[in-house]
């Protein structure tokens, strides 16, 4: 999206850019999901901008800002993605400012209400334990069945199921392992994380067990001539498992909750059962990915209710 700037040369006025795509571009080290989301956002800046009276991207002032968030208040977003709207436009803004499209970073000032910090509800290690059992069950029955194609999705929902507790990854990351990636022999695997980090992984031996199955006897059935060579993980079709088919193989295995759980209830499992066997916070924050020691720090939260009601039900002066 393009507008007139205030740039003069020559006695002429330039078109300057709101450049939305150029922002776009730079959030390449970031997962799809924020990309959307950012793109969204931004758009939604610049169409608001341009009817609200600022048709040039240095018409954008504290003031208009100001506007822009009583704006989104009226539209009673939650305050999660008032929160993360603000975020994307604070980031869009000083990339105008260091593009010098924007003589100085009226985003700087531009603060929101944090969103409610909410953690998924974190299954327990029984739990957990049940669900992957299950899932392993899953495998022993459907290799009784005369239907090849089951049992490679069978096999391969266990091994999903066991890197995104036994690894703690983000779904993306799971969807994204290449098979150069896995270490089986180390226990180890290699990700690539939002911003473009890379960590090294362990994993246990009930994960390392269940890829080694997939891969030796499972990829290969759902596999085509156009299947990506270098994934793990594969769909119904051949093609890379997506982020949305992942959620649903989690969300299809039995809990004992009625919610369905989801992979990153998944990855909050791995945290909190670390912690709870005495993780330093440090070590998780690694293993995490985490850039921020704040953010692993949320998992101390559900830790701490847990350790409260242990000490409700069991002290005798609770």
């Amino acid at each position: 999206m393009w507008v007139v700037g205030k740039v003069t040369l020559g006695g002429y006025r330039l078109r300057m850019p709101w450049d939305s795509d150029g922002f776009l571009a730079t959030l390449g080290g970031s997962s799809p999901h924020t990309q959307r989301a950012y793109g969204h956002d931004v758009r939604e800046f610049v169409a608001w901008a341009e009817r609200g009276g600022c048709p040039e991207p240095a018409d954008v002032d504290r003031r208009a800002l100001r506007r822009y968030l009583a704006y989104l208040g009226t539209r009673e977003f939650a305050r999660r993605s008032v929160s993360r709207k603000a975020a994307a436009v604070r980031a869009y803004l000083r990339y105008l400012h260091r593009g010098g499209v924007l003589p100085t970073d009226p985003g700087r000032a531009l603060r929101a209400p944090r969103g409610d910090a909410r953690l998924p509800r974190v299954p327990r290690r029984e739990e957990a334990a049940a669900l992957l059992d299950a899932a392993g069950d899953e495998v022993d029955v459907t290799s009784e069945l005369d239907d090849p194609i089951a049992l490679a999705l069978a096999r391969r929902d266990l091994a999903v199921l066991e890197v995104l507790y036994g690894a703690g990854l983000r779904v993306s990351e799971c969807c994204g392992l290449a098979i150069a990636d896995c270490d089986l022999k180390a226990g180890l695997v290699t990700v690539l994380g939002k911003g473009g980090r890379v960590r090294r992984v362990p994993i246990g031996e009930p994960a390392r067990d269940a890829v080694s199955d997939w891969l030796a006897h499972g990829r290969s059935v759902l596999a085509t001539p156009d299947s990506p060579p270098q994934s793990v993980f594969l769909a119904r079709r051949g093609g890379e498992l997506s982020t949305r088919e992942a959620h649903r193989i989690v969300a299809a295995q039995p809990t004992s909750s009625r919610d369905s759980l989801h992979p990153h209830a998944l990855r909050h499992a791995y945290a909190t059962h670390l912690l709870e066997g005495g993780a330093d916070l440090r070590v998780v924050q690694e293993l995490l990915g985490h850039a921020d020691l704040a953010t692993t720090q949320s998992y101390t939260h559900v830790t701490r209710d847990r350790l409260r009601s242990v000490y409700d039900e069991s002290h005798p002066r609770a």
